[in-house]
């Protein structure tokens, strides 16, 4: 029974003067000296369904405790709510075993990147993608940015203060999106890498994709997180632009990091320093490789460009430059790595866009605002208008006679 002699006289003694019932704890059907007081929580169930009625019971027990000071136990906290209906109990499911893998050992060994398309304003401002760069070793949050959706040059930007905070790591994990993966090799020209691939074969960065989403479990378990976390703070905070976000975010993650990050199994940093040949802003562009023509231009992306030399034109006929673009669309042309002067000399019209997957309501979204700018046609759909729009051979050559003015803009 593993009870003590001493126990045992007193359990004998007590059956003796009262026989079976004696043997029953004494603290049966007494209240827990240890329980809540009433006042405690009607004061907490108040708080929860003025601020935080739809928070999980975690989140709650930390905002309790350090905005308003009642430190409850989450436990208490998930029974107070699950009482009053605010939160259910999950039923266990069957989940899908998978290789374990274990975690790396230095702090930037890998880290895994990946954007979480979610309503994170929730109606305050347009739907939007959080870019997570997540530390393998540490789970730590080492770069977080809010952008309108998915694009190399997000990236770029989310990389760029990344480095310039801790350095270069050793690789990124991410997943098959064309930004990191080249899906379709056959058809796209070139040395087989995406443009955020040889940016990052230029530092010194391997680039890995994972074939399954529980391959980056990591960053994936983090986005869930931060949709329940992030998206409520982001509400107490009263922040409700992208752009506001990005500025407070530094303050989230490191509120994050204390919580949630684990210390790294060896306290060697893998990080290695930017170095003056790593020059980012010719480094996380887009790159593109031209012929000049005999009379000096080139064509990229639908546009003609003139070469402006004071030399002899013939001496510059066939020679290779390189076309780099930044985020903000700016041109720069490079001959022996010198920038050299140009002109843009002729537009091209605008041709149908390849977009991923993940792009495409974005993509449809802006389609839909530039469309209700122009003038339309009574009747008349505005997708189907712009499929008309399309078929027409020539700008300012119709006959719908109204659509003049349509034609000659964008």
């Amino acid at each position: 029974m593993r009870v003590s002699v001493r126990q045992v006289k007193r359990m004998w003694r007590r059956f003796q003067l009262q026989g079976p019932e004696g043997l029953i704890n004494q603290s049966r059907g007494k209240p827990s000296h240890n329980r809540l007081s009433e006042e405690v929580k009607q004061q907490a169930l108040d708080l929860i369904l003025g601020r935080y009625r739809d928070f999980g019971p975690t989140l709650v027990t930390e905002k309790l405790t350090e905005v308003h000071g009642l430190r409850i136990s989450d436990e208490s906290v998930r029974k107070l709510m699950i009482t009053e209906g605010l939160w259910k109990q999950r039923r266990k499911r069957k989940f899908r075993v998978f290789q374990m893998r274990e975690r790396r050992a230095c702090f930037g060994e890998l880290v895994q990147i990946d954007g979480s398309d979610y309503d994170w304003f929730e109606g305050r401002s347009p739907r939007c993608t959080l870019l997570v760069f997540v530390d393998d070793a540490t789970g730590k949050l080492v770069e977080m940015r809010f952008v309108p959706h998915e694009t190399f040059f997000g990236y770029c930007d989310a990389a760029r203060s990344y480095f310039e905070r801790y350095g270069k790591p050793g690789a990124f994990y991410s997943d098959k999106h064309g930004i990191f993966h080249l899906n379709n090799p056959k058809v796209s020209p070139g040395d087989g890498l995406t443009d955020f691939g040889r940016a990052m074969q230029e530092l010194g960065i391997q680039v890995i994709c994972a074939n399954t989403p529980q391959a980056k479990g990591r960053v994936e378990r983090a986005n869930q997180t931060l949709q329940d976390r992030l998206t409520k703070e982001l509400r107490l905070q009263a922040i409700s632009t992208p752009e506001e976000a990005n500025e407070w975010l530094p303050t989230f993650i490191d509120d994050y990091n204390r919580r949630f990050a684990t210390p790294p199994r060896s306290p060697v940093d893998a990080h290695r320093p930017l170095t003056d040949a790593d020059q980012l802003g010719r480094i996380l562009c887009r790159k593109a490789e031209r012929i000049l023509s005999k009379n000096l231009t080139f064509q990229y992306h639908r546009a003609v460009y003139q070469i402006q030399v004071d030399r002899p034109t013939y001496a510059m006929r066939n020679a290779k430059v390189i076309v780099l673009e930044n985020s903000k669309g700016e041109i720069t042309v490079l001959y022996k790595n010198q920038p050299l002067a140009f002109v843009l000399s002729a537009q091209q019209a605008e041709q149908a866009k390849v977009v991923a997957a993940k792009s495409v309501d974005f993509e449809l979204l802006n389609a839909s605002k530039a469309i209700s700018l122009h003038p339309t046609i009574p009747g008349v759909h505005p997708y189907l208008l712009v499929t008309l729009l399309k078929l027409l051979p020539e700008r300012g050559h119709s006959n719908f006679g109204s659509l003049g003015d349509i034609l000659t803009l964008g």
